[in-house]
């Protein structure tokens, strides 16, 4: 799937926003075990790149960033379509990244994430607060809304036929 389609796609995606309030600041984020009713295995599995287009999707991989904007930490998360992290209080998902052939303009990055972010005091409840395609040019374009956690594409690894051959 182009990254154009998938853009005509996310035209539907409906952002939800959190509230939150100044709680004390949290210690730097550390990744922690998922609960079994959150992992991965509830959501569709990764799909499959299109015949000869490229890299196969699972053998694609996203840089992602996440910042956490209460104590000011920011990390970058390597991930393979279809899997999940959970750093303290969030969960990122991945499960799918792109981009354009190096023949097509303009060139953008994206990737299908979502975000799901603990409620306060209960580790084990968690609520989904983005799901969609971030696209690196244009962040602006969907945005994670939640007054804790930001998450943006930095890259999707992934190479076509033809691509660095010399001509």
């Amino acid at each position: 799937m182009s990254v154009r389609r998938a853009l005509a796609l996310v035209c539907g995606v409906a952002l939800l926003g959190a509230c939150g309030d100044d709680g004390p600041q949290e210690p730097a984020a550390v990744e922690t075990e998922i609960p079994d009713e959150l992992k991965q295995d509830a959501l569709v599995p990764p799909v499959s790149a299109e015949a000869g287009l490229g890299t196969p999707m699972e053998d694609r991989v996203a840089t992602l960033g996440l910042l956490n904007k209460r104590n000011n930490v920011s990390q970058t998360l390597e991930m393979k379509p279809g899997e999940q992290r959970r750093i303290g209080d969030v969960i990122v998902r991945l499960q799918a990244c792109e981009r354009t052939a190096p023949w097509e303009m303009p060139k953008e990055t994206g990737a299908f994430v979502q975000v799901l972010v603990s409620d306060r005091g209960s580790n084990d409840q968690f609520r989904r607060v983005f799901s969609g395609w971030l696209f690196k040019n244009s962040p602006s374009l969907n945005v994670v809304e939640h007054p804790v956690y930001d998450v943006w594409v930095k890259d999707c690894t992934m190479s076509f036929p033809g691509e660095g051959e010399s001509e």
